[in-house]
């Protein structure tokens, strides 16, 4: 076997780590000058992510103290520990954080990444989406032309891109839509839960005409889809949630805080049912953060931003790998 003599160098060009400092820096020019104030939470915890859709990492730890031979997990978002700090009275906050997810490598996932999220108190999702655009538009002003920012409801998304309202198709139509389109399953799909076509159609069809030349907001997910959002009430109910695009890379993931200690424990414990069914390793809910609903979370909204896909569209690069220092295969 052949021994690559240069895997100790960056997979990165120096430019580009250059140009990632510089987007730090604005990005940290910008916060302040909004009075949000960074923080720095831990990246172990002993509770993972319940999410059947994520894979936490996990360790035992062997020192003294009380967590002595407890299992840890690392975490998937800094997202709970913020609340925490949310709810002991921080006010707004953000932080860039180093996160990790395994089984995701590839042109646009590495297990280790960085992720840039914050929370606005007293904002919903439709506000902080404008703030969302503000920033990314800032960071990219240099680097790219974008028209005026799009806002598109997921069923619009659907109907524009599939022809169905995707809150009323049932699960042979998704199906069908599928064969008809030339879209192969994944082994193991299950045939009678809409979600997963809903998200086979979504990923095939759908995200990758989004944000051609403007930052593109889906909005309004179904309830199903919206496991740490506030629910609006309707036919359907819909998850105050959206994600942005760019250029058909998903960039970010924000919320409309789900405040209810009550329903988030309901919520957690549907996933860790849903990762019995489908044979994954169950993970404990974050006991601390749904005490820290319970004291009281104030009205906010949040979003998680991947930084390494922005920086790899600020760069006009193809790969995270070329604006990482060292992926995963050089770690």
């Amino acid at each position: 076997m052949a021994i690559d003599t240069d895997a100790w160098r960056p997979s990165a060009p120096l430019a580009h780590l250059r140009l990632r400092a510089e987007l730090l820096n604005r990005t940290r020019a910008f916060f302040a000058a909004r009075g949000v104030l960074e923080v720095d939470t831990p990246a172990l915890s002993c509770a993972g992510a319940t999410d059947p859709h994520l894979a936490s990492f996990d360790t035992v730890y062997h020192g003294p103290g009380p967590r002595h031979g407890q299992r840890l997990y690392l975490h998937t978002s800094p997202e709970f520990p913020m609340k925490r700090l949310l709810a002991a009275g921080s006010g707004c906050i953000w932080q860039l954080a180093k996160v990790f997810r395994d089984g995701e490598a590839g042109r646009r996932h590495n297990p280790e990444f960085s992720l840039l999220e914050w929370y606005r108190v007293g904002f919903d999702h439709r506000r902080l989406m404008d703030e969302v655009a503000e920033l990314v538009t800032a960071l990219l002003a240099d680097r790219r032309a974008l028209g005026e920012p799009e806002r598109l409801s997921y069923a619009g998304a659907f109907v524009r891109h599939c022809g169905f309202d995707p809150h009323r198709a049932g699960v042979r139509t998704l199906r069908a839509v599928c064969r008809e389109r030339g879209i192969e399953p994944p082994p193991g799909m299950p045939e009678d839960a809409r979600d997963p076509w809903l998200d086979l159609l979504l990923t095939h069809l759908i995200e990758p005409e989004l944000g051609r030349g403007r930052l593109t907001f889906v909005y309004d997910y179904p309830a199903s889809q919206a496991a740490l959002a506030r629910l609006r009430p309707g036919d359907p109910p819909l998850g105050e949630r959206f994600e942005l695009y760019l250029e058909g890379v998903e960039l970010a993931n924000g919320f409309h805080e789900l405040g209810d200690a009550d329903e988030q424990r309901a919520r957690f414990g549907a996933e860790r049912a849903a990762r019995a069914v489908a044979g994954l390793a169950d993970v404990p809910a974050d006991e601390a953060l749904l005490q820290a609903l319970a004291a009281g979370l104030p009205a906010c909204a949040g979003v998680a931003l991947g930084f390494d896909r922005l920086l790899m569209l600020a760069a006009g690069a193809g790969s995270l790998a070329a604006v990482m220092s060292f992926p995963i295969d050089r770690a």
